[in-house]
């Protein structure tokens, strides 16, 4: 489909046909995504009844550290994630919302006071934008602005995800962080699948290669996508598993840095404080690096950069490596390690860990 049609089907099954979350034909866009902390899940609690039931994310896009963040949200809908976040980041940081549809920015928009009086807040600290998640800064939104960038579910709704991406990397502050959840496919798809509006619209149709995912990120200056979460998504429609045929899918969360051009870090051993409120037990950067309180973990020089140049900078005690260590994992620990989440999931399977794929359009 041409870039204006995709928009245009988009607009109209999200602002149109859907009215809540039980008019979706699949549930790809509502999977649920990692265990989350006790304030991230009294935030989410306290989002007014309409805004969530019009809420099609797949996964949950609330990172760690948001305390004074500034944070805009690609794909806002009707702002379940947005008004959680509001309340996450307190009085001095501030959200917003960039979404292109006319109905859910209306919801989301008419939700303000609401919250910002529920908060216990002076002045709002969030608002909605309406625009194109591929031409941000035509929105308004300026270069080098935001501490964090989040993403539920959108950009595999975009014709143009290399827009998408670069966007974000340009908006961001050096540092800066592009965390988003969304559908992947394991193959590249026909193009007689890609042109099926209701596939597109449930996320299946426009979801984005695992691997191009990899080439985008590259070639725009992000650094290499770090897996956090992935699920495999099942579909049950049997009209839909002909259209897709043996195309695997799976909700992945990833984590994308804007690094400062001379950001070079040799493997580090690091330290988390414990610091950071209400993951005072561990940190976890990525499925793999997982980072408990006061222990020294060997992490690669890139992950030892994210770390120094972002909002976590302060969190951990860093110590060169030693030349002369037994500790292997700072030898080899630069090698990538399941970039791809289908391989990621068959190792799970392989150890025994169970991953309950979330089954789509069984009715």
């Amino acid at each position: 489909m041409e870039d204006t049609n995709v928009h245009d089907a988009v607009k109209d099954y999200y602002g149109k046909q859907l009215k809540s979350v039980d008019d979706l034909k699949t549930q790809a866009c509502v999977i649920a995504g990692r265990k989350v902390t006790k304030p991230v899940r009294e935030a989410v609690a306290a989002v007014h009844e309409e805004v969530a039931s019009r809420y099609f994310g797949c996964g949950l896009v609330i990172p760690e550290k948001l305390r004074g963040m500034k944070i805009l949200d690609l794909g806002s809908g009707s702002g379940r994630d947005c008004f959680a976040l509001s309340k996450l980041i307190g009085p001095n940081g501030h959200v917003t919302g960039i979404d292109m549809t006319d109905e859910q920015i209306a919801v989301a928009r008419k939700y303000i006071d609401y919250h910002t009086e529920k908060f216990g807040y002076k002045e709002a600290n969030i608002e909605f934008v309406k625009g194109y998640i591929e031409r941000l800064q035509e929105a308004g939104l300026q270069r080098n602005c935001f501490d964090i960038i989040i993403s539920n579910c959108t950009i595999n709704l975009s014709p143009d995800k290399r827009a998408v991406i670069r966007e974000a990397f340009n908006v961001l502050k050096e540092g800066g962080e592009l965390y988003f959840s969304d559908i992947y496919v394991d193959r590249q798809l026909d193009d007689s699948i890609r042109k099926h509006k209701i596939l597109w619209g449930e996320g299946f149709s426009g979801a984005l290669y695992w691997k191009d995912l990899v080439t985008i990120a590259a070639e725009v200056g992000f650094s290499r996508p770090y897996l956090v979460t992935a699920v495999p998504v099942a579909v049950e429609r049997e009209d839909f598993k002909q259209i897709l045929g043996d195309a695997r899918y799976a909700s992945v969360t990833y984590r994308l840095f804007k690094l400062p051009p001379t950001a070079n870090e040799a493997p580090t051993q690091v330290t988390y404080k414990g610091e950071i409120s209400g993951y005072e037990e561990e940190f976890k950067f990525d499925h793999q690096y997982i980072i408990k309180k006061n222990d020294v973990r060997t992490v690669p020089g890139p992950v030892a950069a994210f770390l120094k140049c972002s909002r976590f900078s302060d969190e951990f005690e860093y110590h060169p490596f030693p030349r002369n260590s037994s500790d292997t994992n700072g030898i080899t620990c630069n090698k990538v390690e399941f970039e791809n989440p289908f391989e990621y999931l068959e190792n799970l399977a392989k150890k025994g860990e169970k991953v309950k794929p979330f089954s789509c359009g069984g009715s």
